[in-house]
């Protein structure tokens, strides 16, 4: 795209899914062959279906737990309802006495009140009846949906018994991969999709995850308000479930949404001749939902805080330092998340590095708090103390009013101060940890890098990696909060929200309207500074940010071995790949510090996953003849450590041979019989050129899933090693090239350039990242000056539509301030939403 002003486009044939010659082909299938499952008209639906069967376990596991979501609504509501009005307190608490003729205990059903008197106090309570109404209401939109749900997936359970060859009993058996290879498979016999002679999994993908590709997207490219900057609190994310809602809401599936269908953008987003008003419909759009939100803010409130206590009370009574464990952020798995990354895939990922990410975290205690919980927990415990002493003594002290209560709060306030006192026995070191975590993450700023040890590098990543107190406080603050995001921060960005749809939107032969960054084409949106120079064209607007787009091609391709990518893309994994087989080959003890493989790869070997599989591969070669399974399951390597050892680890972590080499390790008395199901559906997938990494090789589901498992441990790893990789030459092409940083960016492109020839020609046009403008002396110093004082995450917003901060030169929507030589700049445009971003350190220009 030579301008930034672009028309929504339909996809090029030289990243097209297509085979060659087929770009526009419709299968023809003779009337008599047509299967059930011919022709498929919402395939984004069929495939969303197929996965989330996959992801529950099968039909029944499903089914069971719709049923009891509706019966826990139910529940809640008739509860609360019968708590509120039918329980008469006074004699539960024994502020009054009752007359019994048979005993004078009390007993439960003393404190109910008739049922006349029940009813009564229900039909005089309005605001009962009208949280009864709206609950209703919304239990009968459920049990419909719940129907539809139940027929819709009755058939997806036929395809996979019927098309795939797999019984819902052994479906928790398989991997995603298998059942994926099993539909690309069928393809070809039951043409599921006519417009494309071959599915890929990149079609498959972009099917399920097409409205969550976007709004990574958005989050890559600063456009969601979503990190604000309070008083007191300085820079804070706000991204909730029910914000979530309601971006999806707007943008892709509710009344008035700028998508037609589930595939397929509306025709007039697709012109930037009706922009402003598009944006101006849109902005009414958000400022009627917003509205909404906040009439419909008491029910959702309530039934938040009833949610909230019936499902945590328990929880918090059993383990109070549950509270203080923590949790990946909302925000967290959106920011973290590749494009074309399924939901069972991210979890996975962000699993193996919980346990290093809560050390980290742990690391960080304050010496003044230490000293204050160890002085409380000692009064608090001593009290306790004789407590439980006085009930063990004689158990009618249990009787005394409050003394229950106390014994019940002195034991969660130990149990809270003991949270803030370290183990004697912790090593301190937060540099070795991040490394770890950055292995399975995958993203982080630069300039945490060097800066492990920083509070302010510890605050930064909290906002990822969040107390569970803190998700749900914000849950609960989400009915309230969420309205006034929705009217005074995202209606300011329509504009920038109509011209990302439109420039970042390509058809897809096939497919429909997918999100551009998702092709994960380097040609188009790679990133110079991320291993893409010289093989990118992609100007400063196109370009994804934080390297998004090289590692989520090298993600793709290592977890979808058989997919073909376009010839950028595919020059760019192959000399990825190279250079780290290189590096590792010729690195040597000696010289670890200017070999990044090496660097990469030893900084995994940590006490923190001593038994992980990544830091087996690091010292020594995945010889699967080596290993073994311990008593617990387990995969434990005893090899030599060496650094030509962890080259030919490198080298071995093909995803055949190490296929061929796993299938190879176990006894032949444990093959499976050729008459086996999955011995069957492999050799139709390897005929078709399937990878071994996708079929179970045992001769039971538990030896087919190990073995999925044991490859699919090996894929993570090599992922995590050029991740790894990719930074550590991020961060030495940082440092050589100090004038072009996060915020003020040189040119990348001839692209970029043409945009300046019509700076003079646009001046007048609506600012937007779109339609830049020239910045003025004036500008250019003031935009040094806060580039200096910004830490990460894009722009931020004032809460209630307080005084913006001016943190920094970069534009809404990646339109980047940039320093040449020319004297030519964009205008940088004021800041106006919380953005969600973590981008790299920042250096002053030079």
């Amino acid at each position: 795209m030579a301008h930034f002003d672009t028309e929504y486009q339909r996809l090029e044939a030289s990243y097209s899914d297509s085979p060659p010659g087929e770009e526009n082909l419709l299968v023809h299938v003779p009337e008599g062959s047509k299967s059930q499952w011919h022709h498929i008209e919402n395939l984004d639906l069929f495939f969303q279906r197929v996965y989330n069967l996959h992801q529950k376990n099968g039909f029944t596991c499903m089914l069971l737990g719709e049923i009891f979501e509706l019966v826990q609504l139910v529940f809640v509501v008739a509860f609360t309802v019968f708590l509120a009005n039918c329980v008469d307190y006074d004699i539960l608490f024994a502020n009054k006495f009752v007359n019994h003729t048979d005993s004078s205990k009390v007993t439960l059903p003393d404190a109910f009140l008739p049922v006349d008197v029940c009813s009564a106090r229900i039909r005089d309570n309005v605001f009962v009846i009208f949280i009864m109404v709206i609950s209703g209401v919304f239990w009968l939109h459920r049990l419909i949906k719940f129907i539809y749900n139940v027929c819709c997936y009755w058939e997806i359970r036929s395809f996979y018994i019927n098309a795939l060859k797999m019984s819902m009993a052994d479906l928790p058996y398989f991997t995603w991969q298998e059942v994926q290879a099993r539909i690309i498979e069928i393809q070809k016999e039951h043409q599921i999709c006519i417009h494309k002679k071959e599915l890929t999994e990149l079609d498959i993908y972009h099917r399920i995850l097409r409205f969550k590709n976007y709004m990574v997207a958005m989050v890559n490219k600063s456009l969601l308000p979503i990190r604000f900057r309070l008083p007191f609190l300085g820079d804070s994310v706000f991204y909730t479930r029910g914000l979530k809602y309601n971006f999806e809401l707007i943008f892709f599936w509710g009344p008035g949404s700028l998508f037609e269908n589930e595939w397929s953008l509306k025709s007039e987003y697709k012109r930037g001749g009706n922009r402003l008003e598009l944006a101006d419909r849109l902005s009414s759009r958000i400022l009627w939902i917003g509205i909404a939100n906040l009439l419909l803010c008491p029910v959702i409130l309530i039934w938040q805080i009833l949610y909230a206590f019936f499902s945590y009370t328990e929880v918090i009574k059993r383990e109070p330092g549950s509270l203080g464990a923590r949790c990946w952020s909302l925000y967290g798995r959106c920011y973290l998340r590749h494009f074309n990354e399924l939901d069972h895939e991210l979890m996975s990922r962000l699993s193996k590095g919980y346990k290093a990410s809560s050390k980290y975290m742990n690391c960080f205690m304050s010496p003044l708090l230490t000293v204050v919980a160890k002085n409380v927990a000692f009064f608090a415990g001593s009290i306790l103390a004789v407590l439980i002493a006085l009930t063990i003594y004689d158990e009618d002290v249990l009787a005394v009013e409050h003394v229950l209560s106390s014994i019940t709060l002195l034991g969660v306030g130990i149990t809270i101060c003991r949270s803030f006192i370290p183990d004697k026995h912790m090593v301190f070191c937060p540099e070795q940890l991040l490394k770890v975590i950055l292995a399975h993450i995958h993203y982080m700023p630069d300039h945490w890098q060097g800066n492990a040890h920083r509070y302010e590098t510890r605050d930064e990543f909290a906002q990822l990696f969040q107390y569970k107190a803190v998700f749900i406080l914000e849950e609960l603050l989400s009915p309230v909060i969420t309205p006034f995001i929705l009217i005074f921060c995202l209606r300011r960005k329509s504009l920038e929200i109509i011209d990302f749809f439109r420039n970042f939107t390509v058809e897809v032969v096939g497919v429909g309207d997918t999100c551009s960054f998702a092709q994960m084409d380097v040609r188009q949106h790679g990133h110079p500074a991320w291993m893409s120079a010289g093989k990118t064209e992609a100007s400063i607007y196109q370009q994804a940010e934080d390297g998004k787009t090289e590692l989520s091609l090298m993600h793709f391709a290592i977890t979808n071995p058989q997919w073909q990518p376009p010839r950028e893309s595919t020059h760019f994994i192959s000399q990825l790949k190279e250079k780290v087989h290189r590096e590792a080959t010729g690195g040597q003890p000696g010289n670890a510090p200017e070999n990044h493989a090496f660097t990469s790869t030893h900084s995994l070997q940590s006490e923190s996953e001593p038994r992980s599989l990544i830091a087996n591969l690091l010292v020594g070669p995945p010889s699967l003849a080596s290993l073994h399974l311990g008593r617990e399951g387990s995969i434990i390597n005893h090899l030599s450590i060496g650094v030509s050892e962890g080259a030919s680890a490198l080298r071995s972590l093909s995803p055949l041979s190490t296929s061929i080499h796993m299938r190879g390790s176990f006894p032949s008395s444990r093959l499976p019989r050729p008459d086996h199901p999955a011995v069957a559906a492999g050799r139709a997938m390897a005929g078709s050129g399937t990878d071994a990494r996708t079929i179970s090789s045992g001769s039971s589901a538990w030896e087919g899933q190990l073995t999925s498992m044991v490859l699919s441990e090996y894929a993570s790893t090599e992922m995590s090693i050029h991740a790894l990789y990719m930074h550590e030459m991020h961060k030495q092409q940082s440092r050589g090239e100090l004038s072009r940083h996060t915020w003020h960016r040189q040119e990348s492109d001839e692209s970029s350039e043409s945009v300046h020839d019509d700076v003079e020609a646009i001046r007048n046009l609506p600012r937007s990242n779109t339609f830049p403008f020239a910045t003025t002396p004036n500008q250019e110093g003031a935009a040094l000056q806060s580039s200096s004082q910004r830490r990460y995450g894009g722009t931020t917003d004032s809460l209630c539509g307080g005084p913006r901060f001016q943190r920094t030169a970069r534009m809404p929507m990646g339109g980047w301030s940039e320093e040449s030589q020319t004297g030519r700049h964009h205008e940088p445009v004021p800041e106006e939403g919380a953005e969600d971003e973590l981008p790299p350190h920042i250096h002053k220009v030079t």
